[in-house]
């Protein structure tokens, strides 16, 4: 297994650069999901990782060896593509079996192996067939357990279930994740889809052009984003204009909130991240923030609100269903917000103010 140092890393293409002195730890077994839209370069640095594409500055290193200027066949890594790239001509157990051969190992030790990641993947019942004859689910899994089976340091996966529909990667979410506990192997996975990336991680780091915007655990990148991209970018988020003013956040209607966190923070205007199920609706006299339903939608659990506030402005709110008959459009309501799930950010929305530090990108 292997520790993952990115030090410094400037990938170029025509003069563009597209990474820009990135740095990054990833931990040895450690689940590490590259998560952004598209362009923002996680494929990319992926790829700079497998060797596939050079590298203009900086370092890669294996535990403590420079991989630079490694052949990637050199690597000992393991890679599982978007279009699970398996042999179309061979059966199922001498896909898996390949890099075993290519490997010259001894027949015995091949059968062994084979049968082993088989088993693991639950396809041993397939071994005999061709890969037309399965499911798209059931050929990630003869991709996985191909690249498994070599024992790689690290395995790298490029947004292995993009082909799948919606209930297969829910299927192999959970496959993959179990996988990974149980072989223990250091994994880097790219992908777009927040919810798949929050399920699967131990850690995130998101990106935007070519820069890590936020490294951290699922939990943290969700409830304390550094920044507004990350805020926005992860789940669903109002955000609100407001002021900091001697320790509290106060809305344009006047609605004000103490933070302790923000005691000493100078007074300024910021940006207020919500998330939908953050607010809490009342229709009593209450201090909030005034609002009008504009549309509610009943989905059994929860329903969502759509609320217009001041200047036109319209929130989305989760609100747990009741028994109880629910808001209906065009009543008026005051909104308030849970204090310790703000997320308040400066006017540019660079700097989460509460996590009291500075993002230096």
């Amino acid at each position: 297994m292997s520790r993952i140092s990115v030090k410094d890393a400037v990938k170029k293409y025509d003069n563009v650069t597209v990474i820009h002195n990135l740095n990054v730890e990833i931990k040895d077994g450690e689940l590490f999901t590259l998560l952004g839209p598209s362009g923002c370069g996680k494929t990319t640095l992926l790829r700079m990782i497998a060797g596939f594409n050079s590298i203009e500055a900086g370092d890669i290193c294996f535990n403590d060896i420079r991989i630079n200027d490694m052949d990637p066949s050199k690597r000992n890594i393991g890679m599982v593509f978007q279009n699970y790239a398996i042999f179309p001509n061979m059966t199922v157990r001498g896909n898996v079996a390949f890099g075993l051969k290519n490997r010259k190992l001894d027949k015995v030790t091949i059968q062994t192996e084979t049968d082993k990641y088989l088993n693991l993947m639950q396809i041993m019942q397939y071994a005999e067939r061709m890969p037309s004859q399965l499911s798209g689910g059931q050929q990630q899994r003869i991709a996985l357990a191909r690249a498994l089976v070599i024992t790689p340091d690290v395995l790298l996966m490029d947004e292995p279930l993009s082909n799948l529909d919606a209930k297969l990667r829910l299927e192999m979410r959970s496959v993959i994740r179990r996988t990974q506990k149980d072989v223990g192997i250091t994994t880097v996975y790219v992908t777009h889809d927040q919810e798949e990336a929050m399920a699967i991680s131990d850690t995130i780091a998101v990106m935007k052009d070519g820069v890590i915007q936020h490294i951290g655990t699922p939990k943290d990148i969700y409830q304390r984003p550094r920044n507004v991209f990350v805020a926005t970018f992860i789940g669903r988020t109002n955000i609100l204009p407001a002021q900091v003013e001697n320790g509290e956040v106060v809305f344009p209607n006047g609605y004000r909130i103490g933070i302790e966190t923000l005691a000493s923070v100078p007074n300024q205007e910021v940006q207020c991240s919500v998330r939908p199920e953050e607010f809490v609706i009342t229709t009593s006299d209450s201090n909030g923030i005034k609002g009008v339903v504009r549309e509610c939608t009943y989905l059994g659990l929860n329903t969502h609100y759509n609320v217009e506030i001041d200047n036109a402005a319209t929130v989305e709110i989760v609100s747990e269903s009741t028994i109880y008959d629910e808001l209906r459009p065009g009543q008026q309501v005051k909104l308030q917000v849970k204090r310790e799930k703000i997320n308040v950010f400066d006017k540019n929305g660079d700097n989460n103010l509460v996590r009291g530090e500075r993002n230096e990108g």
